[in-house]
């Protein structure tokens, strides 16, 4: 008689995807202008295979620092300056950049 084991791989995943407006707003971590609404589901999957959406949430979310809350009635993220053209960053904000050979100064 032989034993045959098959493994079987299962789990619960979260798939976030933007929705609704999607109007860039200032992330209250990182301050960059990048938080938008999405929407998050948390799934059943039989190897890898997504079958049985188990939770939804609707939340804000930055796409640089990951910093994410649930939607809340009568809060939202502040909206940038207005005449601010949707960049990546916050206004005003100049990233330094060095050469590999160049070292940053010293803090002061």
């Amino acid at each position: 008689m032989a034993f045959i084991c098959i493994p079987i791989l299962f789990g619960c995943t979260n798939k976030i995807s933007p929705e609704g407006d999607q109007t860039p707003r200032i992330c209250p971590r990182c301050h960059n202008v990048s938080v938008v609404s999405a929407k998050s589901r948390m799934w059943f999957e039989l190897f890898f295979i997504p079958l049985v959406p188990m939770q939804k949430k609707h939340l804000w979310m930055c796409s640089v620092c990951q910093w994410h809350v649930p939607t809340q009635p009568g809060w939202e993220p502040q909206l940038p300056a207005s005449g601010y053209n949707h960049g990546s960053f916050q206004p005003g904000y100049q990233p330094q950049y060095y050469s590999p050979q160049q070292s940053p100064p010293p803090p002061r």
